[in-house]
């Protein structure tokens, strides 16, 4: 398979090698170079590495309204 660099020095990914990575749009890419070649390698963000990051269950909208104001104006003190 072949593409072509534009202008803007992008490429298109062929349909068959998106579809085989599993690519889709907002997907990362890592570039490398090694011994003279281009290497291209999906980076694929694993779902289970976010485990309890967001918290839930009953929150105080008042209280966090407060405290994210109180976030904001303390950068600018």
């Amino acid at each position: 398979m072949q593409t072509v660099i534009t202008s803007k020095f992008q490429t298109t990914i062929p349909k068959k090698v998106r579809e085989q990575l599993r690519l889709s749009v907002h997907d990362a890419l890592e570039w490398r170079v090694e011994n003279g070649k281009i290497v291209v390698s999906p980076i694929h963000c694993k779902f289970l590495d976010f485990q309890n990051s967001v918290k839930v269950g009953k929150g105080d909208i008042k209280k966090d309204i407060q405290m994210a104001r109180e976030l904001r104006t303390g950068k600018y003190k």
